[in-house]
């Protein structure tokens, strides 16, 4: 999965300014839009369009508005509302990649692990957006296999990380050895995707301290199996 992060589009953006000025000097040559920036700027406009009024009622031309663009302009982008909610949730993902990247570093075994699930549960304001944002792209991947294999591929790597810790876990003695791996892996998986449903539907019984002291439970019954 090609994950869309501010940062790939920021070094491509100072790419483009650079052709920009090049362009200027050159004089006569037409202006060059910086695609992967507009790109950038359409998919940060549509995961907060999504967050605010649901999923359904978002259309392109809603995006384009939202972002000032005159109708039609989405389209040399995003062809589809199809290719811009691919991308919204990709972006999505890498957000919470990035954070896991800096959260973790330095870090092995299951203080990575427990750093890895308080960037993934919604805790916050951002990240319950981000949790509108994704249950009705799950909607989506349960008929569209388009939208499947970009489920699939990131749960593939979120399975790896933490299969990845516990394993350096074991291997530090803070959880036993005979724990059975392929079941701690799904389980913690299965309480990280579920949280994002409850945080969002059932919000009084589910709020960041609640999220939290279940997770500490979850790590919990890893050192004790």
């Amino acid at each position: 999965m090609i994950v869309i992060t501010r940062k790939v589009w920021v070094g491509n953006a100072r790419r483009g300014a650079g052709c920009r000025v090049k362009a200027r000097k050159m004089g006569g040559m037409p202006k060059i839009v910086d695609h992967d920036a507009r790109r950038l700027e359409l998919v940060e406009v549509t995961w907060r369009v999504i967050a605010k009024r649901g999923f359904e009622g978002v259309t392109l031309r809603d995006v384009a508005a939202e972002a000032g663009f005159a109708n039609g302009a989405l389209k040399p982008y995003f062809p589809t509302r199809a290719s811009l909610m691919r991308a919204t949730f990709t972006y999505v993902f890498g957000r919470t990649n990035a954070r896991v990247d800096a959260a973790i570093e330095g870090l092995v075994g299951l203080e990575a692990l427990r750093q890895f699930c308080m960037e993934v549960l919604p805790l916050d304001v951002e990240r319950i957006d981000e949790a509108r944002v994704i249950i009705p792209f799950w909607q989506m991947a349960i008929h569209e296999a388009e939208f499947a294999q970009a489920n699939n591929e990131a749960m593939v790597q979120w399975r790896t990380n933490i299969r990845t810790w516990i394993s350096q876990a074991v291997g530090q003695g803070s959880v036993d050895e005979a724990l059975p791996l392929d079941v701690s892996v799904e389980s913690l998986l299965t309480f990280l995707l579920g949280a994002q449903v409850v945080a969002v539907l059932d919000a009084d019984f589910n709020d960041p301290a609640q999220l939290q002291r279940q997770l500490d439970l979850q790590l919990q019954l890893l050192r004790t199996l």
